[in-house]
């Protein structure tokens, strides 16, 4: 193996996303987010698995996206685009049948004006305040878009991941202060959402993280697995350094791996220093500095030269590794490079 292995087992994701299904009743459909590639696992292959499986709404960051995963799914699933209909998405927008989720007045008027009876949804801010037409906006505007017949109706939660946390509660309460007994299409959870019960389920949900094997889903499967090559090993006499800056000085006799992958590839300088790799079940430290190309990992004692390290995989998840780094799983998932040689297994990919 020349260049680092990215495995992405397509099972896991599948397997995630009916867990998640089972979780909310019959009547709740449960769609797939699949923005930034999947959070960097591939959109194409990730939604076809999906779309096999049954899910038939789709959600992504910007219509760039969305025109990705339409080609990868052809007509047929409902694309849902957060960013709503942006100025010089109409011809995007109309030709590949993807939904705006309408964030503004401005974003309303854009798209009635250039796609009249074009498919849309509405995000509301129910305080979260970022995206979202707030409620006095939502009052001035609701009359028309409840006419015109919204796909969906969404909001996004803003503290899922701690239940107990009051702002679930609040929102949930704007939520239906905003849309009850107007008859729309609504979906306000995300993985967080869902785990948090049926309160919270409506007629969609949007698992995202929880997909990927990410917290807070604390049961999902693994997806990912990667494993680095190891460029070069040397004998480190004590008292000698390794790295830039000197960081990381031998205090015995060392055999130090270095090892083909660092920042440019998404892993953290924060793991410097930190981070643990794995040659099997034994754990090798990270040692000196993440650089832009390599790290360099203490194998002293492994009985034999290893010719690859595992820094995701069975001992070490996306949320162990994110800890180290003091950052949460996305960052780790979506921050992956491209230089890794990407594999498949399962779901029929």
């Amino acid at each position: 193996m020349t260049t680092a292995s990215l495995r992405i087992d397509l099972d896991a994701v599948l397997a995630n996303w009916r867990a998640l299904d089972a979780m909310t009743s019959a009547a709740t459909e449960t769609g797939a987010v699949v923005k930034a590639d999947s959070y960097g696992l591939g959109a194409a292959r990730v939604a076809r698995v999906l779309a096999r499986a049954g899910a038939r709404k789709f959600f992504v960051a910007a219509a760039e996206e969305g025109a990705a995963v339409r080609q990868a799914l052809g007509e047929g699933p409902e694309i849902f685009v957060f960013s709503g209909h942006m100025a010089g998405d109409t011809e995007m927008i109309g030709d590949l049948g993807l939904t705006p989720m309408l964030n503004s007045v401005e974003q309303v008027k854009r798209h009635v004006d250039a796609l009249p009876g074009a498919a849309f949804g509405v995000q509301l801010d129910t305080g979260m305040n970022r995206l979202g037409l707030e409620p006095a906006d939502w009052a001035a505007v609701s009359a028309e878009l409840i006419a015109a017949g919204p796909k969906l109706v969404m909001s996004h939660l803003a503290c899922s991941d701690e239940p107990e946390h009051p702002m679930n509660a609040m929102q949930l309460k704007n939520f239906r202060a905003m849309t009850d007994g107007l008859g729309l299409k609504r979906a306000l959870s995300a993985t967080g959402g869902i785990l948090l019960g049926p309160d919270y389920h409506f007629d969609v949900t949007r698992p995202g993280i929880g997909l990927y094997g990410g917290l807070p889903f604390e049961t999902a499967r693994a997806v990912v697995r990667l494993s680095l090559p190891v460029v070069q090993i040397r004998t480190v006499a004590p008292g000698e350094t390794v790295g830039y800056a000197n960081s990381w000085t031998a205090a015995r006799e060392s055999r130090i791996a270095t090892v083909a992958a660092g920042y440019a590839d998404g892993l953290s300088r924060r793991f410097s220093g930190k981070a643990t790799l794995w040659a099997g079940d034994t754990p090798c430290p990270l040692v000196g500095r993440v650089s832009m190309d390599l790290i360099t990992v203490d194998v002293t004692d492994l009985p034999e030269v290893p010719q690859s390290l595992e820094i995701l995989g069975p001992h070490q998840g996306v949320d162990a590794l994110a800890e180290v780094a003091g950052t949460i799983g996305y960052e780790i998932l979506t921050a992956l490079g491209q230089r890794y040689q990407r594999s498949y297994v399962g779901g029929l990919a």
